[in-house]
């Protein structure tokens, strides 16, 4: 998928553009127009600002092209709390459509739940130092799109930065699919044996690209035995694909092992790779807002990309992940606060996801 939209071919119908706050159209001929004290055209627009309960529009396309890659950066607390992460919304909408195909708090979609920030170094998302989030899932359109931020945070945010690289000009006969982004929550209340659902209500065609799962452990011993299960088409009781479980899905084994040691700091097992990873691990919370925030419960980020292998669907996709502990005893069912993000494309825009919840109830424990 990533490798068919980022080609680098030059046959004279590809146009490249940028959106930031220096070139808000993305314009030709039109970026860093605007004057600071050093002079016109010195880094006289260089962010957005968003105040409490509004939103801003980052970018708003018109015609066919692809969004390559997407920079941002905000702050991840504020003079009112921290969680500006979880408490900002990222949204897109392709082609006119009222409901977005995007919706997931910023700091999830980028693999860093707990309104935290942690580096992550895969093929589609990087977070490099000091909260510099990237992606490169290539993202096409027919005929228009838009890119916003919905804060529902306490405090006015000063410095939204960001840009958006796309093309123009682009072949769509091998017509890829809309991307598409959603987030869940299971905040420790599905009854025991009750799977968590990533993701349902997905109908038509297309392939599933990616997981992120956020989960504070509510309970004692391990916390990644379930298995990870996609329904695919006319599957109903039983999946066609399951994993071994929650660390194996991530690209881990043995339960990650030495991850279990109650240390007040991230372990040194933590990791990212191209397509999988275990970016972050803590029993303390690192947010600082509170002198009661060590010690907490244990939070564990991990990902998944299925960029080399797409789970493909023809009618309908669902997937889900079991909640299962494990001790010496044996497999015990589990009821943990989980937030998972799944990634798809699909050949047409899917229905409107079903409320997103709001701030509060977003909040991580």
């Amino acid at each position: 998928m990533l490798t068919q939209w980022n080609q680098l071919r030059n046959d004279g119908t590809l146009r490249s553009r940028a959106i930031n706050a220096e070139n808000p159209t993305g314009a030709p001929g039109s970026a860093g127009s605007a004057s600071s004290l050093l002079g016109p055209g010195r880094k006289g627009s260089a962010w957005y600002q968003l105040p409490a309960g509004e939103s801003v529009t980052l970018a708003d396309i018109s015609g066919p092209g692809v969004i390559r890659h997407i920079w941002m950066t905000v702050t991840d607390k504020s003079p009112a709390g921290p969680f500006v992460l979880r408490d900002v919304v990222l949204r897109a909408y392709w082609d006119g459509s009222a409901h977005p195909s995007v919706e997931v708090p910023l700091g999830d979609f980028f693999c860093n739940g707990f309104g935290e920030r942690t580096l992550v170094t895969s093929e589609p998302i990087v977070v490099a130092p000091t909260g510099g989030m990237n992606s490169y899932f290539p993202m096409p359109f027919r005929a228009g799109a838009r890119i916003e931020l919905r804060s529902e945070h306490a405090g006015d945010l000063e410095h939204i930065f960001f840009q958006i690289d796309y093309t123009t000009g682009d072949d769509f006969d091998q017509w890829p699919g809309y991307f598409h982004a959603q987030w869940r929550r299971s905040n420790g209340t599905t009854a025991p044996g009750e799977d968590h659902v990533i993701v349902d209500g997905v109908v038509g065609s297309g392939c599933y690209v990616g997981t992120y799962v956020a989960l504070a452990s509510l309970h004692r011993y391990w916390w990644g035995e379930g298995e990870v299960k996609f329904y695919v088409d006319d599957d109903t009781d039983l999946p066609t694909l399951c994993s071994a479980g929650l660390e194996d899905y991530a690209g881990g084994a043995w339960a990650f092992q030495d991850a279990l040691r109650a240390e007040p700091e991230p372990n040194t097992l933590t990791f990212s790779a191209p397509y999988f990873g275990y970016p972050f691990s803590s029993a303390t919370d690192r947010t600082k807002a509170s002198e009661f925030s060590t010690p907490m419960l244990a939070m564990h980020g991990l990902y998944r990309w299925h960029l080399p292998d797409p789970v493909y669907f023809q009618g309908k996709l669902r997937v889900a992940v079991q909640q299962i502990g494990a001790w010496d005893h044996g497999l015990f069912e589990r009821s943990d606060d989980i937030s998972t993000t799944a990634y798809w494309y699909q050949t047409t825009v899917n229905a409107r996801f079903a409320a997103l919840p709001p701030a509060a109830r977003r909040a991580p424990r």
